[in-house]
């Protein structure tokens, strides 16, 4: 997965922590705006999400965040 991305689904998830506590849950959607303006990065961060890490519709920011921080 690209750098920035990874730094913007980290700060996504704190900032969601933050906001509504260390169980919120979140989709792959969250790291994306409501326009598909870059739909091969979506489809990369959707194919890590589902293909590579077999996660449910919705997980705790907690854990995307750490691991999207060990990669």
């Amino acid at each position: 997965m690209r750098a920035e991305m990874k730094d913007k689904i980290i700060r996504t998830c704190d900032a969601k922590i933050v906001a509504k506590g260390s169980n919120v849950g979140l989709s792959f959607y969250a790291f994306f705006a409501n326009k598909n303006d870059d739909p091969p990065l979506l489809m990369e961060v959707a194919h890590w999400w589902i293909m590579e890490m077999k996660l449910n519709h919705f997980e705790k920011a907690e854990k995307i965040k750490s691991l999207v921080s060990t990669m």
